[in-house]
């Protein structure tokens, strides 16, 4: 069993006994909380939804209007430290607060590059003068924030920079020069974090005033979606900048771009979740208002398995990412706020937990494609017409697959994450490995329990997957070694092996605990949707495994590798379409995601 006292390490979940912890969930919101929540969704309801056409319509003057409303509710204001005029929420309140106003991209996007891209590089590395000068003003609304990374050749590698900062000859200002694209907020923006190269070979970041001479941007970007927001090039020539406005070390500049892409993986994991629930809350309602055959459309199986796999997916995506945020909360509540490498500390808590937030950002992203394409689909002709919202979340929802680094970066980023961890003996996975082994040299099957038996199965397949897992990744390393990251089609099953596994066991660790703080009543369809995720993850990581290792052996060595397949992780026959069923029906006796 983990310790529960001991502070939450981060990858932990492939090693330690599937339930063995408390991990965080919804059901254990505080009433503050959920006021929290409640305040945001109110707040999406009265002050942006009804404008939803003027901002597709480019109206930027009234998203600065509505993004200063929030900021007189509080909201923009929720991770700034009390001693700059903000409220200094845990990250659970924070995300809480994420969810519920992600109901609407074109507002969420814009929000989240205040709050997060836009403010947190000062927040976290800004000096006690920086901090004085320009939260306060960020936290009212005053300013509104950007972060400019991306530049038009540098794609995925944004360190390879072009934009140049280089000391005046008076040695108090630097001189910038460059360009910066797929910049949110452009254009409305007062205050950007800028990277640059200063001397050509130094990446670090500057805050620099929209006010300044030689500052502009171009032309609003003409994009598939998200029209609601302001995306345009940020244009920097013989941009003077006081040498104070350096943010953080020079040269340091990865340690603020990588840190602040963790602190967004992680936010934008909650805002799908928010997405997600509300296009499916819009797919039952049109799936009980439509009319076939002389009845609704959701009365109809072929309908209901679509409703019911929407539901057990958030469900799942909601499990994982709760549970980052408790964890982040545990360690942070550690932490001496007073200390002088507090900043440090806290960034180094942050990152701990790096893995997680990547497979949210991965997870995430991919269960809001297929929820909103569902839900096109029950909406038939009429989904495909801008007349219907639907219409708009699909071309919305198409960016979280690429932006906060896209899916096939985070993916690699995942398993090599977890084998360095594991090299440097912060991760003791090799102990899980030779466990595995030692169990194959026995020769005895496993036998799974009864399915009828609480979550004991559940708990089976959890922890079966976890032994594949690690023993296909063993393979993978024993052939390629050092070669290994270089094997990006390797790299990105492994990563699809830990998503399942991780999947897994927030599912049943979520699960077990509502079980617990509920009772048995009322809690069969947080059951039955535990079930199906885990069923449908635990076939998904036989798969992936039996294709890597066809891949990684053949002949006589691939037989014995596939005979252990079988013997640690049997077939699991579930009846997924009354699982399914069971799900559907109550979502669509509630109305909406029923957990």
């Amino acid at each position: 069993m983990a310790d529960s006292s001991a502070a939450p390490q981060g990858c932990s979940f492939l090693i330690n006994e599937v339930g063995s912890e408390s991990i965080f969930c919804p059901e254990k919101f505080s009433e503050e909380q959920q006021m929290f929540g409640a305040s945001a969704r109110e707040f999406m309801e009265r002050e942006v939804h009804p404008h939803i056409e003027a901002l597709e319509h480019q109206d930027f003057d009234k998203m600065v209007e509505i993004l200063r409303k929030s900021a007189d509710m509080g909201l923009l204001m929720m991770d700034v430290p009390e001693q700059y005029g903000g409220l200094g929420v845990d990250k659970t309140t924070s995300m809480i607060v994420t969810e519920n106003l992600s109901t609407y991209a074109g507002f969420s996007v814009s929000f989240g590059a205040h709050t997060g891209i836009g403010s947190q590089p000062l927040l976290f590395f800004g000096t006690p003068e920086q901090k004085e000068k320009w939260l306060p003003k960020l936290a009212t609304g005053e300013l509104i924030a950007a972060y400019a990374l991306t530049e038009p050749g540098s794609g995925s590698d944004a360190l390879a920079a072009k934009t140049t900062a280089v000391l005046d000859d008076d040695g108090e200002h630097y001189i910038l020069n460059g360009s910066k694209m797929w910049i949110t907020n452009a254009g409305f923006a007062d205050l950007f974090t800028v990277f640059c190269q200063v001397d050509g070979t130094k990446f670090s970041a500057f805050m620099v005033e929209a006010s300044r001479e030689g500052v502009s941007t171009g032309a609003e970007e003409k994009k598939m979606g998200l029209k609601g927001s302001s995306t345009r090039m940020l244009i920097l020539d013989d941009v003077k900048v006081p040498k104070d406005n350096l943010l953080g070390e020079v040269g340091k500049g990865h340690k603020i771009a990588f840190n602040i892409l963790n602190i967004g993986r992680f936010k934008l994991g909650v805002g799908v979740l928010g997405g997600g629930k509300r296009t499916m809350k819009i797919a039952v309602d049109y799936a009980q208002e439509r009319k076939q055959f002389g009845q609704p459309i959701g009365d109809f199986g072929a309908i209901r398995a679509k409703i019911g796999e929407m539901a057990t997916q958030l469900y799942a995506l909601e499990s994982m990412c709760y549970r980052v945020a408790g964890y982040m909360d545990q360690n942070l509540d550690t932490l001496d706020d007073t200390a002088d490498d507090y900043v440090d500390q806290m960034m180094e808590a942050i990152e701990e937990f790096a893995v997680e937030d990547s497979i949210m950002k991965v997870f995430g992203s991919e269960v809001f494609q297929m929820v909103i394409d569902e839900a096109v689909q029950i909406h038939g002709g009429y989904g495909f017409s801008a007349e219907y919202e639907v219409e708009r979340i699909y071309r919305d929802t198409r960016i979280n697959r690429i932006f906060e680094g896209t899916n096939e970066i985070n993916r690699m980023l995942i398993p090599g994450t977890i084998l360095k961890r594991t090299m440097k003996g912060q991760l003791n996975l090799f102990e899980l490995i030779q466990k595995v082994e030692a169990a194959l040299g026995e020769g005895v099957a496993v036998t799974p329990p009864g399915q009828d038996e609480g979550l004991d199965f559940d708990k089976f397949l959890t922890e079966q997957a976890k032994k594949l897992t690690v023993y296909v990744a063993n393979q993978a390393i024993q052939k390629h070694m050092a070669d290994l990251r270089e094997q990006q089609e390797i790299l990105l099953m492994m990563a699809d092996l830990m998503i399942n596994v991780y999947l897994m066991d927030s599912t049943v660790s979520r699960t077990q605990q509502v079980v617990a703080i509920k009772g048995e009543s009322g809690v069969d369809h947080y059951k039955a949707a535990s079930r199906l995720a885990v069923a449908g993850a635990y076939n998904k990581v036989r798969t992936l495994a039996e294709d890597l290792l066809a891949h990684l052996a053949n002949g006589d060595k691939l037989t014995k590798h596939l005979n252990n397949l079988d013997k640690l992780a049997p077939r699991a026959r579930v009846d997924t379409v009354t699982l399914r069923r069971e799900v559907a029906q109550v979502v669509v006796d509630r109305g909406r995601y029923p957990f």
